[in-house]
Order: structure tokens, then C-alpha cells, then sequence
């Protein structure tokens, strides 16, 4: 039987990290209650897309393991999030150019 490689190791994450992790969700949870009661104008969209950004980062880097993954996996995540990002650049650039003339 062959030894182990280093693509066969995996790595073992200590309950402590998901618990500091699942408490930051709890706090950015609770921060996004908190920032849907604030008056931020136009900015209450963003406030929220930004809160729940940092929090699907976290799951994605430590609940999905994608932080010890592989740099083939790191590049797969960032072409897909590169991908989403492309499509919602076309679409909202088609949504702004449809109503040119009206605002």
C-alpha cells in the first residue's frame, strides 16, 4: 500500500473555529435586524447586500471547507463567483439602458 500524499491529508478543523464562526453569523444576523429598523435611505439595499456577502463568505471558506481546500477548488469558487458577477453586470446594464430616455 502506497503512503499517504499530500492530497490524501485532510484537515481538521477545531470545534472552537465553528463556534467563533457560527456566533459572527449570529452577530451579523442580528446586525442585519438591526439594519433593516435604521433609516439608511438608498443605502439600506447595499447595508444588507454587504452583510449577507460577509456571511455567505464564512459559510463558504469554513462550513464547505473551500479555506483548506485545494487551489484547484479556490478556482473553481472564483470563476463561479466571477460567472455571477458577469451575468448581474449584463442584466443590470440591460434593466438601466431599457428606461435611458425616462429618468
Amino acid at each position: 500500500m502506497s503512503e499517504p500524499t499530500k492530497h490524501d491529508e485532510h484537515h481538521i478543523v477545531s470545534p472552537k473555529v465553528y463556534l467563533v464562526i457560527f456566533l459572527a453569523l449570529l452577530v451579523l444576523t442580528t446586525l442585519t435586524v438591526a439594519a433593516s429598523f435604521a433609516e439608511l435611505g438608498i443605502f439600506n439595499p447595499i447595508v444588507a447586500l454587504a452583510i449577507a456577502v460577509v456571511k455567505a463568505v464564512l459559510v463558504v471558506l469554513f462550513f464547505m471547507h473551500v479555506k483548506y481546500s485545494t487551489r484547484l477548488t479556490k478556482l473553481t469558487v472564483g470563476a463561479g463567483v466571477f460567472t455571477f458577477l458577469v451575468l448581474i453586470s449584463l442584466t443590470l446594464s440591460d434593466y438601466v439602458s431599457r428606461a435611458w430616455g425616462r429618468w
